[in-house]
């Protein structure tokens, strides 16, 4: 195999662990409590990326800027967690998986909010076919009895997006090396979740090696395998390939939803999903296309070690 296809076959094997991190935390959300499984990912995940950055030979394994920013983020990262956590509990991996990419389009909206540059008139008419795409998949549960997961997903795309924004603003003008970021934002993590679980911890201990199995898969391969292939990946291929492969997780999302999950999808839910992948693409694109030069900082890109990475457009 070239290079070149073991690199795209990197990148689209970590959309689709992406993609299917919908149904697993959705079944995990079955046999545990919310805020149990979002304390098991954070733990999990800090244990192996604490022992990565202890094992690394460097002069500093943490800066006082990494940890401060690293506080912050692991703050936000949290409740873009819960918000999503909860969210496909309520409703099926597939919706999740394609309303939460709503953060596509959302992102640059806020992040040139401070005059950071205007986005082109056809940026917003890729938004409005993905507001439209989100109303057929609302509608395709009937619209009467919107599920609250969908709610709690769009929430989740909106504070997600602002997570992302957040990141950029902070990381401008700063070196902040990844792993030791990531590892700041998961140890908050698990200072934050905790508290409210310390009751619950015993039902966790009894889960069985399905659920744990299922934990596992979320903080290390939708975790710590997809930030090290996606870093490793990024830097061999051009960033316009990076996120034409890595912007097929929702679509993994729905194959993963309805072959493994049995779920289903009403006629108008499937023209809203393909609406929905065509919008974001479409947005993305012309985002990037008008994207303002970036200034001559040495700026390392932080990627969240738990959940979804913030900024899946490499």
């Amino acid at each position: 195999m070239s290079d070149a296809r073991r690199t795209d076959a990197v990148l689209l094997l970590v959309a689709i662990v992406w993609g299917s991190s919908y149904l697993t935390a959705k079944t995990a959300t079955v046999a545990l409590p919310v805020l149990v499984v979002l304390f098991a990912r954070y733990a999990i995940a800090a244990v192996f990326c604490l022992a990565l950055v202890v094992s690394r030979r460097a002069t500093r394994r943490w800066t006082r800027g990494e940890v401060r920013v690293g506080a912050l983020l692991g703050v936000s990262q949290a409740a873009v967690l819960v918000l999503e956590t909860y969210g496909v509990a309520h409703t099926s991996a597939a919706n999740a998986g394609l309303i939460i990419s709503l953060t596509i389009v959302l992102t640059p909206m806020l992040d040139r909010a401070g005059g950071r540059g205007r986005l082109p008139v056809m940026f917003f008419a890729a938004a409005g076919v993905c507001v439209v795409a989100v109303g057929l998949l609302l509608s395709g549960t009937e619209l009467h009895a919107v599920r609250s997961g969908d709610l709690m997903m769009l929430a989740a795309a909106a504070v997600r997006a602002g997570h992302v924004a957040l990141v950029g603003r902070l990381s401008l003008g700063r070196t902040l090396r990844p792993l030791p970021l990531t590892a700041v934002q998961t140890v908050v993590g698990c200072v934050l979740f905790l508290p409210p679980v310390t009751g619950d911890l015993g039902v966790l201990a009894d889960s069985s090696g399905l659920t744990w199995a299922q934990l596992v898969y979320l903080a290390l391969f939708c975790g710590l395998f997809a930030f090290l292939s996606q870093t490793w990946a990024v830097q061999r291929t051009s960033a316009s390939r990076a996120s034409l492969l890595l912007g097929t997780e929702p679509i993994w999302a729905v194959a993963v939803g309805i072959g493994l999950g049995g779920e289903r999808l009403t006629v108008l839910a499937a023209v809203g999903a393909l609406l929905m992948v065509a919008g974001t693409y479409w947005g993305q694109a012309i985002e990037r296309a008008h994207r303002p030069r970036p200034e001559h900082t040495t700026v390392t890109e932080a990627v969240p070690l738990v959940g979804v990475p913030e900024d899946r457009r490499a």
